[in-house]
């Protein structure tokens, strides 16, 4: 399935496409795509409905982040090996875990907007990974049964915050718009192999980033698993696994977001982000 949350930002409604990649609205059968809904037990029941029998939303509705009310964004550092080595920095023996602030989450398509004063807001594409059931120390053996589906992320960072302003990267990570998620959630049946997952970004019609998942130094089960042991993770729970190389912090000279650009990625199989890039009030 492909479950989708659409309409004005805070007045979202659930959705699904059908198999011609139509939107078909959810709200006689759930209030929302929530911790509820995303658990197993709602994924099943969702799955027993006939799409076809479902309303049609008529035009083209904005998308808002795919999973309502995500309790905690937990981000993996340095998960490529290329983008470790452009970073200047080693291939961690462990996965280096950092917490993106809820209140960055946006829509797939969503204006991003530069923090006051912002020279080096860096873009990063990444594959998300929903939870669907409570995962408290779970083995790698059985992390994917406790993953809900899959969904594109664009962790934006702001590389002066995240490495000149002292303390941990989430001052980098955290700023208002720096969060797009979606357009859908994936459920995990219809994604075979998440470690054969072709990503990239481009912006301005660039393409800077061009990977696969199945580069990263750790994949998804170990990424669960991992997690698990040092916090419980929750349905709707997002994961954002890491990027590869090509973002601006490791181009010679970088090179950073500014007002005005056009930011569009997608992961195979899980649709595509586009955002325009806006000043700050203060800047503007």
């Amino acid at each position: 399935m492909k479950l989708v949350r659409y309409g004005n930002p805070g007045r979202e409604k659930p959705g699904m496409l059908d198999a011609e990649g139509r939107l078909r609205d959810l709200s006689a059968a759930v209030t929302d795509i929530d911790a509820a809904v995303v658990s197993r037990h709602g994924l099943r029941q969702l799955a027993a409905l006939d799409p076809e029998r479902l309303p049609l939303v008529d035009g083209s509705p904005r998308y808002g982040t795919p999973v309502a009310q995500v309790g905690k964004m937990i981000c993996v550092g340095l998960n490529y090996a290329d983008h470790a080595a452009e970073s200047g920095a080693r291939v961690p023996e462990q996965p280096v875990l950092f917490m993106k602030a809820t209140s960055a989450i946006i829509g797939p398509n969503d204006d991003v907007i530069l923090p006051r004063g912002s020279v080096k807001t860096d873009w990063e594409v990444e594959l998300g990974i929903v939870i669907g059931d409570v995962a408290r120390d779970v083995s790698v053996d059985h992390a994917l049964g406790h993953v809900a589906g899959y969904t594109v992320v664009n962790d934006l960072s702001e590389r002066e915050f995240q490495l000149e302003h002292g303390g941990q990267w989430v001052k980098g990570k955290s700023c208002d718009t720096f969060g797009p998620i979606g357009p859908w959630l994936v459920t995990a049946d219809e994604v075979a192999d998440p470690q054969n997952l072709a990503l990239w970004l481009e912006v301005n019609g660039h393409r800077y980033q061009n990977a696969s998942t199945r580069t990263m130094v750790f994949g998804v089960a170990h990424l669960v698993s991992y997690i698990s042991r040092y916090m419980t993770l929750l349905p709707g729970d997002v994961i954002s696994s890491g990027t590869p190389a090509g973002v601006g912090l490791g181009l010679k000279p970088p090179t950073y977001l500014r007002a005005g650009d056009v930011i569009e990625l997608g992961v195979e199989g899980l649709g595509q982000q586009r955002q325009q890039v806006l000043a700050h009030p203060a800047d503007r």
